[in-house]
């Protein structure tokens, strides 16, 4: 007896599988391979759709009136010597002005999503009153400057004054942006049209002599001759057009209620040869549909 279990040990050690067989060792189980767990496409805060809201502004506005008393001169001086020979026009008397100010308006827009890129149209309207007044520096005082035009000299006397004020501006933008969660960074750029209103003087004056030596101030008579030349222009609700660009953020608080804030720079043609331009910063709400 002795010998048979020592016989059916010796098996077992030797045979693995045989072992198993009467259940003396475990049987290795076959692992098959991990499948993964089904996995949803992304999701992000919509955006898509129309929108409107409203905001406030506070801006700063620059215009430059250095050519704006050019047309003026230049005209006043159409028929004499002193303005073919020596470009009166063309001497700068008017610098630039600026004013701060603050604003208010609205906007409506449509955005179309495509997972989290977002591209739109908005409309853009903001009521201000920026009133610029030229800075000048006028060529007066004593003899003004001597200049020589023809047969005779001319003390050339030039001052003037140059205003601008925008009351409103609206534009067309195009936008794109990125949706980070509940965040929508975004640039633009666009048209603009904006209502304002503007003025300008010049006056030229002083002495024409054709004495020889010519002293100024000189005493009137044949030789010594005075001129005064004024002239203005102006306009009330005068149109403006110009391009804007800038960026922003749209932030979602509620699936239908987002806060905004942006920079916008506006820039417009010459009017009157006056060059404006608007830097400005808003904060407002708006509502998706």
């Amino acid at each position: 007896m002795r010998w048979v279990i020592c016989a059916l040990t010796a098996l077992t050690l030797a045979s693995p599988v045989f072992a198993a067989d009467l259940g003396i060792l475990p049987v290795p189980q076959t692992v098959g391979p991990v499948v993964p767990l089904p996995v949803g496409p992304a999701t992000f805060t919509r955006w898509s759709g129309f929108y409107v809201g409203g905001q406030l502004s506070y801006g700063d506005a620059n215009a430059d009136f250095s050519g704006a008393t050019q047309p003026l001169v230049a005209f006043s001086l159409r028929e004499t010597a002193l303005e073919s020979s020596d470009f009166v026009s063309t001497w700068p008397v008017l610098g630039r002005g600026s004013n701060d100010a603050v604003g208010y308006g609205g906007f409506v827009g449509y955005n179309s999503q495509w997972q989290d890129v977002v591209l739109g149209l908005e409309g853009n309207y903001t009521h201000t009153d920026f009133a610029t007044s030229a800075s000048v520096s006028p060529l007066v005082g004593g003899a003004g400057r001597i200049v020589t035009a023809g047969s005779s000299q001319y003390s050339v006397n030039l001052t003037g004054t140059g205003q601008l004020e925008i009351t409103d501006y609206a534009s067309l933008r195009a936008r794109a942006g990125w949706v980070l969660g509940n965040v929508l960074p975004y640039g633009f750029a666009g048209l603009v049209i904006g209502r304002g209103s503007y003025s300008v003087t010049t006056e030229v004056y002083g002495q024409q002599n054709s004495a020889t030596p010519a002293n100024f101030p000189c005493a009137l008579g044949p030789t010594c001759v005075p001129y005064d030349f004024s002239n203005s222009a102006g306009q009330n609700g005068a149109l403006l057009y110009g391009f804007s660009v800038g960026g922003g953020l749209d932030w979602a608080l509620t699936q239908n209620i987002f806060l905004r804030g942006e920079f916008e720079y506006v820039q417009f043609a010459p009017i009157a040869n006056i060059v404006a331009s608007i830097v400005s910063a808003r904060v407002g709400a708006g509502f998706k549909f």
